[in-house]
């Protein structure tokens, strides 16, 4: 009885916040000339202390590809456990470190953790064009970035199956 109250107060729950927020509709289209404009707003935005800046440039749920302006060494290492990424390095370059154990691991929300940087994993030089995927459950870093480094992540959800 005790885990169909429970059940029934998370579904309500889950109901009542979905109806107070609205339903993002899709974008499906973003033109070079907006993705140029988008890189040059990140760098004109960014904060002298923030790593990374990221923005949506489409989506369409549980799908979204998003622009990632990354400066520095002051990067977080992640692991997302329910989805996939793949990167498409727009300009710039560095070292993707997969793979190994987060260093300071630390829970970000439920189904990510974060941490300083990564001990072993394997290290792979990325530079404008490349292409990387990273399998959910993955730890991965952007190390040793050469200057700026623009990267467009496209989050794959987990399947489920």
């Amino acid at each position: 009885m005790r885990v169909f109250v429970s059940g029934l107060t998370l579904v309500s729950l889950s109901i009542a916040l979905s109806a107070q927020a609205p339903a993002q509709a899709p974008k499906l289209y973003a033109s070079a000339a907006d993705v140029t404009a988008m890189m040059a707003k990140a760098k004109s935005t960014r904060k002298p202390d923030q790593a990374n800046l990221s923005q949506p440039i489409v989506s369409a749920a549980p799908y979204s590809a998003n622009l990632e302006y990354r400066v520095g060494s002051n990067q977080n290492a992640s692991v997302h456990e329910r989805e996939a990424e793949m990167f498409y390095v727009v300009d710039g370059a560095a070292t993707l470190v997969t793979g190994g154990k987060l260093k300071d691991e630390r829970r970000t929300n439920p189904e990510n953790l974060s941490g300083t940087g990564i001990d072993g994993g394997q290290r792979q030089r990325i530079a404008k064009g490349d292409f990387a995927m990273v399998p959910e459950n993955t730890p991965h870093w952007f190390d040793q970035i050469e200057g700026t480094l623009v990267l467009m992540s496209i989050h794959l959800p987990h399947s489920g199956k």
